[in-house]
């Protein structure tokens, strides 16, 4: 029998305490080799968007799928969100189909939790959040943040090109985290902060070095494809880059243009994040800048997955079909 679970069905099977734990797991098993994750693979639509294949097998946690998703940005357009998913669950042993379950919560989610694992290791202080960008994963980034450091946070700035999707995500958090924020009018006053997260789609940088102080931790979210960029090249070279996977960064991450160009190679890398959870790799080392370079992982999506699947299996949440 295969369980079908909704979009409703993932979102109440688990939170965002458990996905930062099991996030953080699968990176240090990535890190230690204990897992199998192919390439992702990019299908482009001209003029759309693109798709991506994302295959991965988890044996600590007996899980194995694929995860189905698409970056349209002109969606919200259409009324529908930029990114959305489709995860498909096998059984190892077997190949037997087992689930096929809304992935677009899930990836939302697992995204913020990389942040929030990353500032975990990362980050020398987290009183002040700057978050360039309003959408989804700014929400998500907070969710992870709130699970981390708590109450630790004072202060939230938040810059978006609009002012008014700034105030909107404000009252949000102010509502839901019980935070304090403060929407900016220029990225330069967001980035006044202990942790800033940059996730928009932007394929021109944003964030000049200027404007980062030392001992500031970046989370590079919205990089997630060749071409796009967030952070200008200078600021990048100077500070100390961690990232999820070398082979995803080097050709889709935040430093896929420095790569491309020439000004980076994997001897100027930090590590991975993996390696600093699993302690082969030094975090944080003083007053530095530090960059994480999210890509997104497959493992991510089946940690998440395996959860929502156990979950909904001792609740008889979904619905189960044959195949």
């Amino acid at each position: 029998m295969v369980r079908l679970l909704s979009g409703n069905d993932v979102a109440a099977s688990v939170t965002m305490d458990e996905i930062v734990t099991a996030v953080e797991h699968v990176f240090g098993e990535y890190a230690a080799g204990d897992v199998v994750m192919p390439s992702k693979i990019y299908l482009d639509i001209a003029g759309h968007g693109d798709f991506r294949a994302m295959p991965a097998y988890v044996p600590s946690i007996g899980t194995a799928g694929i995860k189905w998703v698409n970056v349209h940005p002109e969606n919200p357009a259409h009324g529908l969100p930029t990114v959305m998913a489709t995860i498909l669950l096998n059984d190892p042993a077997t190949g037997s189909p087992i689930a096929i379950m809304d992935g677009t919560y899930v990836t939302d989610m697992r995204t913020g939790a990389a942040g929030g694992v990353a500032a975990k290791h990362l980050a020398k202080s987290a009183h002040t959040v700057g978050l360039i960008g309003s959408g989804r994963q700014a929400w998500t980034q907070m969710l992870a943040y709130r699970a981390v450091f708590g109450d630790r946070i004072r202060l939230v700035k938040i810059y978006s090109r609009r002012l008014e999707h700034s105030e909107a995500l404000a009252r949000k958090i102010e509502m839901l985290l019980g935070y304090i924020v403060k929407p900016c009018r220029t990225p330069e006053e967001a980035c006044e902060a202990d942790i800033i997260a940059t996730t928009t789609p932007a394929r021109e940088p944003i964030l000049r070095p200027e404007w980062v102080r030392p001992g500031t931790h970046i989370n590079a979210i919205g990089a997630d494809a060749p071409g796009k960029q967030e952070l200008f090249t200078e600021l990048t070279l100077k500070a100390r880059v961690f990232v999820d996977s070398i082979e995803q960064a080097s050709h889709s991450g935040e430093i896929n243009i420095p790569w491309a160009r020439g000004l980076m190679n994997e001897k100027m890398l930090a590590g991975t994040i993996g390696q600093v959870i699993n302690g082969t790799v030094p975090g944080r080392q003083g007053d530095e800048i530090t960059v994480f370079d999210s890509t997104g992982l497959s493992i991510q999506d089946m940690a998440v997955a395996h959860i929502v699947y156990d979950r909904a299996m001792k609740t008889g949440r979904g619905t189960e079909f044959e195949f």
